[in-house]
C-alpha cells in the first residue's frame, strides 16, 4: 500500500568534508537511492556488506523483483515465507488492526485501478470498486508457520508502505551490531539516526514543503529539525497525483471506500523508535486525516509528529511538543 514513497526528506551532508573517521555510502536499492553516514574508529568500509544486506532484503519484499518471495506468493506459487516477510507481515497485521483497516497491504488492486500501481487507470465505477474490495483486506489472508494462506487466490500483497522503513531498521541494526554508535541511514527519504554528526551535534534534517510542484527533494523546506536516537518518515500527497475534470486525485487510497482521500492533510511526518513504525503510521495518518491523526497521537505520547494541512486556503502546521523542541 505504500504505492511508492518519494524522497521527502534531505539530510544536510552535502558540501562538507567529513573527518577521517566519518564515512559516507551512497547507492541504489528498492527503486530508490540510499545515503549513509557513519563514524568508525576502525576505518572499515561497509558498502559491500550493506549492499549485500539490501540485496537480500529486496529478494524478499520487493514487488519489482519477479523472483522475490512476495512476488512468488502473489502468484500463488508454493514457497515458504522468509524471516523478512514474516516480520513485515506481522507488523502490517498489527497496524491494520490498530488503524481499523486504514493500513492494508492487500489494497494494491485499488491502487492499480486508480492508476497508482502497476496497471493503467481503469474506468472507476461503484461496481468496479465493490468487486475489487471482495479480495482486499488483511482479514482474508494469514500466516500459518511459514505458509501464506489466502481466502481468495486473487489477493496480492504490496509491502511498500513499510518495507522501505523496515530496510532502514535492518541496516541501522546491522551497523549498531558492528559497534558503531554514530550514524545516519536514509533510504528513499526515510531516516534513522543515532549519536552525533561530525560537528558533535544532533543530526539536522529538512522536511520538504508539501506544495504541488515541489518535485525536487530538498529544494524547498517547510522546516528543519535537529534530533538523534529516533527514526523519521514523511508521507504526502503533493508529488503523486493527477487532475481530471478539474478534480485532484491523490495517490493515498482509503481501503474502506476504495477511493483517493479528499481531506486537508497535506503531509505527515512521524518520529518513532523504529522506522517501520514511523513509515506505517505516516501512511495511516494520510489515510485517516488530521483530526484522527491527532487523536492517535494523544494515545501514543512516545511518538512525535509534524503535520502540514490546509485550512481556508492557507497552509498550517501541527507539531507535538517534542518535535516543536527540535525546531530551532
Amino acid at each position: 500500500m505504500k504505492y511508492f514513497h518519494y524522497i521527502l526528506l534531505l539530510f544536510f551532508a552535502a558540501g562538507c568534508e567529513l573527518p577521517a573517521t566519518y564515512y559516507t555510502i551512497d547507492g541504489f536499492t528498492q527503486g530508490t537511492t540510499y545515503h549513509i553516514i557513519y563514524r568508525d574508529a576502525q576505518q572499515r568500509r561497509l558498502q559491500s556488506a550493506i549492499d549485500s544486506l539490501l540485496c537480500g532484503f529486496s529478494r524478499s519484499l520487493s514487488v519489482y523483483d519477479s523472483t522475490s518471495v512476495i512476488s512468488r506468493l502473489n502468484r500463488n506459487e508454493t514457497v515458504d515465507a522468509d524471516d523478512y516477510f514474516i516480520r513485515a507481515f506481522q507488523r502490517a497485521q498489527e497496524v491494520y488492526d490498530d488503524s481499523d483497516g486504514a493500513f492494508d497491504i492487500s489494497a494494491s488492486p485499488l491502487f492499480n485501478a486508480w492508476g497508482f500501481g502497476f496497471k493503467d487507470r481503469e474506468k472507476i465505477t461503484p461496481h468496479l470498486l465493490d468487486s475489487l474490495k471482495t479480495f482486499v483486506g488483511m482479514d482474508k489472508v494469514r500466516l500459518e508457520g511459514r505458509r501464506l494462506l489466502k481466502d481468495d487466490a486473487r489477493i496480492t500483497l504490496n509491502m511498500n508502505a513499510l518495507a522501505q522503513g523496515y530496510s532502514v531498521d535492518v541496516v541501522s541494526e546491522w551497523i549498531e551490531a558492528q559497534g558503531i554508535a554514530d550514524y545516519l541511514v536514509e533510504i528513499g527519504g526515510e531516516i534513522r539516526c543515532k549519536g552525533k554528526n561530525k560537528k558533535g551535534e544532533e543530526w539536522t534534517v529538512g522536511i520538504d514543503k508539501p506544495e504541488d510542484g515541489n518535485k525536487i527533494a530538498g529544494e524547498r523546506f517547510q522546516v528543519v529539525v535537529h534530533f538523534t536516537g529516533r527514526a523519521m518518515v514523511t508521507s504526502g500527497n503533493y508529488r503523486k497525483f493527477y487532475v481530471e475534470d478539474g478534480k485532484k486525485y491523490a495517490h493515498t487510497i482509503d481501503p474502506a471506500t476504495g477511493r483517493p482521500v479528499t481531506h486537508n492533510l497535506l503531509s505527515a511526518t512521524v518520529f518513532a523508535d523504529d522506522t517501520i513504525t514511523a513509515d506505517a503510521y505516516a501512511t495511516v495518518f494520510m489515510v485517516v486525516g488530521l483530526a484522527r491523526a491527532k487523536e492517535m497521537l494523544l494515545q501514543r505520547p512516545q511518538w512525535g509528529a509534524y503535520l502540514v494541512y490546509e485550512e481556508e486556503g492557507e497552509m498550517k502546521t501541527y507539531a507535538t511538543d517534542d518535535v516543536q523542541a527540535m525546531i530551532r
